[in-house]
């Protein structure tokens, strides 16, 4: 039986008619068999039901720096397959060296080598040429774009890209295109934004304060659409009396995260509970020399620990590991992290600012904290005191994720907004 060169998968169940480096011409024997240049045939699982979509997002690296985004087009793309579609997952990329996977955390990808041209730009500044001119050819044969859109210069150009191809396309913009008085957001909104938003058939915001703030970029009509983020089902182990504790914090160490905070925190606990382990996962975003200093001069020993950057596929099982999850972040849209240890069964603990906090106030599965030091200390010194109130919190966590935050809601509403865009329906 064939096999497709790029994924290297006996039988090609898991090709995808995008893939470059394909000619299908292994594709005789496939259980999803495919007409010479890509397009659809008879013999489709779901026939007319079945989309080919390609899913687009800024920078996927093995160190996952770029953080929720691509873990939602990342889930997306998963349970989306699942359901029988032709997905794709392109993005730009960095850390792997000379050779590109073309799977990562188990989903199929198309990736390309991003850089930036102009020094100390973050992400913003990345480029990815090689993705543009890719897509010039891949947006032949698929129904729909999915773009993870941000002001960058990757997904913004794969917005001209597919509406210059006239593909129809939905946007997600995860909290990150609101008016900015960044001195070169007005000239990239009027060249970009305003027009990426405009051609969109539909563009997905999480909190109402990213609604208004869509709205405020373009005063021209555009069809948004409420979509939360989706947890992927998994069964994670409750927190018990017996077994070592730890808090944990992981994200990426940049301000707005406010690891430092977790630092203090941790440093005003210690003497009440020395066997607690405090745990620092996630990559620098400029605050790892700080959290180095801090961490050396709180004299905790291993008590409190950076563990550095971790894999993507990994922070599942490292937040399972844990006894509470600590996000202090302010002004965080939706964390994938804290939907991640909910549905785990874990005690979180987020600021008032954070989109999350009314669901985990109503569910009673955490504590939403104002933004100071001293309700971070009570929040956790009341967590780590009883062991039957963390407990029972973890259970009331769970049962939120499974309730309100499941994939398959995700899958079906991004289906009809899909069908829609290219008049499947």
């Amino acid at each position: 039986m064939g096999c497709c060169p790029s994924h290297g998968i006996a039988g090609c169940e898991r090709r995808t008619q995008f893939c470059c480096r394909c000619d299908g011409s292994c594709h005789a024997g496939c259980t999803r068999r495919y007409n010479g240049a890509g397009t659809a045939g008879a013999n489709d699982l779901k026939g007319a039901e079945e989309m080919k979509i390609i899913q687009v997002a800024t920078l996927i690296s093995p160190s996952g720096e770029y953080g929720g985004p691509v873990r939602v087009a990342v889930n997306q793309t998963r349970e989306l397959l699942a359901a029988g579609h032709d997905v794709l997952l392109a993005a730009g990329a960095q850390g792997f060296g000379r050779r590109l996977p073309s799977e990562f955390d188990g989903v199929p990808v198309m990736l390309f080598e991003a850089f930036n041209p102009v020094p100390k730009t973050g992400f913003s500044g990345l480029v990815a040429p090689a993705l543009q001119k890719w897509l010039k050819t891949a947006v032949k044969s698929a129904d729909v774009a999915h773009i993870h859109l941000s002001r960058d210069l990757v997904t913004l150009p794969a917005a001209t890209e597919v509406r210059r191809r006239k593909l129809p396309y939905v946007l997600q913009t995860h909290g990150m295109i609101t008016p900015s008085n960044h001195p070169l957001a007005g000239t990239v909104d009027a060249v970009w934004t305003k027009r990426a938003l405009e051609g969109a058939d539909t563009i997905f915001y999480l909190t109402p304060q990213e609604r208004l703030g869509l709205s405020n970029v373009t005063r021209a009509p555009l069809n948004l659409k409420e979509l939360h983020n989706g947890v992927p089902e998994t069964r994670g182990t409750l927190a018990t009396a017996e077994a070592a504790i730890e808090v944990l914090f992981l994200a990426r160490l940049h301000s707005r995260k406010r690891p430092l905070m977790f630092v203090a925190m941790a440093k005003a606990l210690h003497s009440k509970y020395p066997d607690v382990r405090f745990s620092i996962v996630g990559p620098d975003g400029g605050e790892g020399p700080a959290i180095e200093i801090a961490i050396r001069k709180s004299g905790m020993g291993d008590a409190l620990r950076w563990e550095g950057a971790l894999s993507p596929e990994d922070t599942t099982s490292r937040i399972n590991r844990s006894t509470i999850y600590v996000l202090p972040s302010v002004d965080e849209p939706f964390p994938m992290s804290v939907l991640e240890a909910l549905s785990l069964g874990k005690p979180v603990v987020v600021t008032d600012s954070c989109g999350l906090a009314a669901a985990i106030t109503e569910a009673s599965a955490g504590t939403v904290i104002d933004s100071s030091l001293e309700s971070l200390v009570v929040s956790i010194d009341r967590l780590l005191a009883n062991p039957d109130y963390r407990k029972s919190v973890g259970v009331r966590a769970r049962v939120l994720a499974e309730q309100k935050f499941s994939m398959k809601a995700v899958c079906d509403q991004l289906q009809l907004a899909y069908s829609i865009s290219s008049g499947a329906s």
